[in-house]
């Protein structure tokens, strides 16, 4: 399991998150959580980062494909690497948490100085090119969640992706997203099955 943090966090936010996975029986030696300079670009930086993160997971566990959560602008990063970076192959399921995934229209608030917010914004290059043809490509498994009172992501409906399983979180913060029981049951049963 790799967790994939959003803009400006860090592992450190997958706490609560991890520890009910522990609970259910995971082990630290199952879950990884990449940490990455959230201002660089999707496309020709980070997804190639963490190509190669996930690569190393892979050696390091044995095993042939990984399990992604992602948060927020992490989903952007975890996409570009499935559909375009050699994914389909090593990811067996992709878990958007408030994923700007057609875009925010809150990433123009920092758009004229930050390329990850300009990766964000609706109609960028990054959001035109994980749009195009099929969202979910590949037999990947995807699942999102997302809220009606999410302040980061405009608009809501920005989250849920063409053939995945989209969940309705319901009335949560953005950040809530990472620490609602309710959500971390639905990516754990998700993962299940």
């Amino acid at each position: 399991m790799v967790f994939v943090h959003g803009y400006n966090a860090d592992p450190g936010v997958w706490g609560q998150l991890k520890d009910d996975f522990k609970a259910a029986g995971y082990t630290d030696a199952e879950l990884f959580a990449w940490g990455y300079d959230t201002s660089q670009s999707v496309n020709e930086v980070l997804a190639g980062q963490f190509a190669s993160y996930v690569d190393s997971v892979r050696q390091q566990t044995g095993a042939a494909q990984v399990d992604v959560v992602t948060h927020s602008f992490g989903s952007l990063t975890g996409r570009w690497y499935v559909k375009f970076g050699g994914g389909q192959d090593t990811v067996r399921s992709l878990v958007s948490l408030g994923g700007p995934n057609h875009g925010t229209t809150t990433a123009y608030l920092c758009a004229a100085w930050d390329q990850a917010c300009r990766d964000m914004t609706p109609g960028s290059y990054v959001q035109t090119q994980l749009a195009s043809g099929d969202e979910t490509p590949g037999a990947v498994r995807y699942a999102t969640f997302w809220s009606n009172c999410d302040e980061v992501v405009n608009p809501d409906d920005s989250v849920p992706l063409n053939g995945a399983t989209n969940v309705a979180a319901g009335c949560l913060d953005h950040n809530d997203l990472l620490f609602d029981d309710a959500v971390s049951a639905g990516v754990r049963g998700f993962l299940a099955g």
